[in-house]
């Protein structure tokens, strides 16, 4: 379809797809070099912020190298983390690990709790003050390639801003063709898992010498409570309950500004049991008198999911490509153990700009800029993931309990002896989706039905999340084989879409007589999540880009 319309086009030195840290940081950094420079950044939320969603405590290492005066420019970074805390959970009780046994980049000291989307809207007014030109509400839905000189392709462009495609895949009597973006390099800054990356890395091999993706879900909630329960400052994080043994993950609960209080629940997406709802295991989480006794008669004002890039140091691609390069989580720069990425992708989209300044001023446009590949290597980001880079893996191989401890003796070696570690490097050996189990092999879950104070169903959820859809538009989540649902997945794994979703996109329907099952999406439901796309076990469904503009409005995650 977009392959075929005529459309115009507009010429930028770059183009970068994602108002994100790292795609912000890349159009600030260019414009630091050559305030000449063209830049446009498109974003596919209806603003700067709308779909950025993090925990968040934020390490100022990045942002402090892009805008040194940040403080005396006023950027969000609300409140410095003023208490750590890291606990075990049991059904009931609760112990706590003290954070001075834990390495020194663990501990939380000098960082800040604030909404990351409030720090990209301040970023965003940053760039444009420099000359950047931002563009949200447009969403890149597809790769514009050319023919290099020795015959290959290269990005030169995506096209944006295409409306009004009807249910049918044609054109509606509203129909806009968008515009074609066109730089001389184009930076992919989408995000975890984004469509425009899933096509880059399949068609150039970017990932061919990297172990496989490895993901998590996380599902927030933004709480308001009385002051009798406003901690300022304060971090906690925790393990155990009510995760199984085997299953990875826990939970975050960080305090700052106008009583605010970022609860959230993490799941590692190669679990096991089929039968497993993430959703289902944060709301049964606030139960727990650790967490209930700061949410109880507070106010849940906000709620919100996305899938989390854990593969970390094993799992990054090669970072360029002709004609463009990958950023932030894009390519996967978040640091587990630490739950931080953000630091990381502005630091990767300053490099990625500063190699791209380089090569425009050197007459060059559309071939690799190997330049960039090559600083991150020497980087202090690469040099963070080294460090960390067996903790997932040794979490696998041992579990969440004793792999965390192990983990952590990993992580003290490889800090202490500048990167050597006696494991070496350990591998991910298969995706999430290889992970799954069958469902005869496990038991179903029953989950405790939602109290309406501190624990909601999905659809009140969802809600909150400001989530819009135009629904005259083609599902924006596909299905390569619209029988395998119901042919493959429900008999084998339970169908677990309709688990592992927290938005309840998917459904099983059953007539009357509780046969004839038929697969169901609800697409106005997605908050762009993308766990459907990563953990269907048959790897049967594809997140693309709606229209742009729709999806989640998050405000202060």
């Amino acid at each position: 379809m977009s392959e075929a319309v005529e459309r115009e086009a507009m010429e930028y030195d770059v183009v970068v797809i994602g108002a994100g840290p790292s795609g912000l940081a890349a159009a600030i950094r260019l414009k630091q070099l050559d305030a000449d420079l063209t830049v446009a950044v498109i974003e596919k939320g209806a603003e700067v912020g709308a779909h950025i969603l993090s925990g968040a405590v934020i390490d100022p290492k990045g942002l402090s190298e892009l805008i040194p005066d940040w403080k005396a420019k006023g950027a969000p970074l609300e409140t410095a983390v003023t208490q750590d805390k890291f606990q075990i959970l049991g059904p009931q009780g609760s112990l706590d690990l003290p954070i001075w046994a834990m390495p020194s980049f663990m501990n939380n000291h000098g960082n800040y709790i604030a909404s990351l989307g409030n720090v990209c809207r301040w970023l965003a007014t940053e760039a444009e003050a420099l000359g950047v030109e931002i563009y949200p509400g447009m969403a890149a839905s597809a790769p514009v390639f050319a023919k290099d000189e020795q015959g290959g392709d290269k990005l030169v462009g995506v096209v944006a801003g295409e409306f009004g495609i009807g249910k049918d895949g044609k054109p509606g009597p509203g129909y806009e063709p968008g515009i074609e973006l066109r730089g001389k390099y184009v930076f992919i800054g989408e995000g975890v898992r984004g469509s425009l990356s899933k096509v880059l890395r399949a068609k150039f091999g970017l990932g061919k010498d990297a172990d496989p993706e490895k993901y998590g879900i996380g599902i927030k909630e933004l709480w308001q409570v009385p002051d009798e329960k406003f901690v300022p400052g304060l971090v906690i994080h925790t393990l155990g309950w009510p995760l199984d043994p085997t299953t990875e993950g826990g939970s975050f609960m960080y305090h700052f500004g106008d009583n605010y209080v970022s609860v959230g629940y993490v799941v590692h997406l190669n679990y096991k049991n089929p039968w497993i709802s993430p959703f289902d295991e944060f709301q049964r989480w606030k139960h727990h008198p650790e967490a209930a006794k700061y949410l109880e008669g507070g106010k849940r004002i906000a709620y919100g999911a996305r899938a989390i890039s854990e593969g970390g140091l094993q799992s990054v691609p090669k970072l360029s490509f002709p004609g463009g390069a990958l950023l932030g989580d894009s390519a996967g720069f978040v640091n587990l153990p630490r739950i931080k990425g953000s630091h990381n992708a502005m630091k990767s989209g300053m490099m990625a700009a500063e190699a791209a300044h380089a090569a425009i001023q050197a007459g060059r446009s559309g071939d690799e800029l190997v330049e960039y590949d090559t600083a991150y290597e020497k980087s202090w980001v690469r040099k963070e993931l080294h460090t960390v880079r067996n903790f997932k893996p040794i979490l696998g191989i041992f579990g969440p309990l004793i792999g965390g401890a192990v983990g952590m003796l990993d992580l003290w070696m490889t800090s202490l002896l500048g990167g050597f570690s006696f494991f070496g490097t350990l591998r991910h050996k298969k995706s999430d989706a290889e992970s799954t189990g069958l469902a005869k092999d496990f038991k179903p879950i029953v989950y405790p039905k939602p109290d309406g104070v501190l624990s909601f169903d999905k659809l009140s959820s969802v809600f909150l999340s400001s989530t819009n859809h135009e629904e005259s538009q083609p599902a924006h989540l596909k299905l390569n084989n619209p029988d395998i649902p119901v042919s493959v997945n429900l008999p084998k794994y339970g169908e677990p879409a309709r688990l592992y979703c927290p938005a309840g996109v998917y459904e099983v329907l059953y007539d009357a007589n509780g046969a004839n099952p038929q697969f169901q999406i609800n697409f106005q439901n997605c908050v762009h999540c993308k766990t459907c796309d990563i953990k269907d076990p048959s790897q049967n469904i594809t997140w693309t880009t709606p229209q742009g503009g729709d999806g989640p409005n998050y405000p202060n995650m």
